[in-house]
């Protein structure tokens, strides 16, 4: 099934619908979402990439991050991604939206209109591995050293949406 994403001005008016591979060519400015997940010890939950994904693959960024389908709440996709991807149901709080655009390599551009959600999880998983290698947590403080010496094995939109994540808290 084509999997299409909602391209957006950015007041988040609609002006159409494109493939998303073809968006991310393209470069178009489309809606998203990110969520951002918590244990009970504060730490963020980070996923690895599937190596099959056609951009990013087996690169780590935060617990969801995806698409909303035309008609469908940014709400409504995060919780439905949540579960696709980590086969769990959570709770989620929107926190903040804006607007970035990323280079991923090989001529694709994340250019996003993102929604962020927050959510406490202390459970097991259930991955899909289609999506998901693994999962972890890791404290803000790791997690910046981490960024930092090694770069390269995190997404770039991650790395985006968590320095703007951290100017909202």
């Amino acid at each position: 099934m084509e999997e299409l994403v909602v391209l957006v001005n950015p007041q988040d008016n609609v002006i159409g619908l494109m493939e998303k591979q073809q968006a991310h060519v393209n470069g178009l400015l489309h809606r998203a979402f990110s969520v951002f997940l918590f244990n009970y010890k504060g730490e963020m939950l980070l996923q690895k990439r599937a190596s099959e994904k056609y951009h990013s693959p087996n690169q780590w960024t935060n617990a969801v991050c995806s698409h909303p389908r035309n008609g469908e709440s940014y709400l409504a996709g995060a919780k439905r991604r949540v579960k696709e991807e980590l086969g769990i149901e959570v709770e989620l709080a929107e926190k903040f939206s804006f607007i970035y655009k990323a280079d991923v390599g090989g001529g694709l551009w994340e250019h996003e209109l993102d929604h962020v959600f927050v959510g406490n999880y202390d459970a097991d998983f259930s991955l899909n591995k289609k999506e998901v290698e693994e999962v972890r947590y890791i404290s803000i403080a790791d997690l910046d050293k981490e960024i930092s010496e090694n770069p390269e094995n995190f997404t770039e939109w991650f790395k985006i949406i968590l320095e703007e994540y951290k100017h909202h808290f």
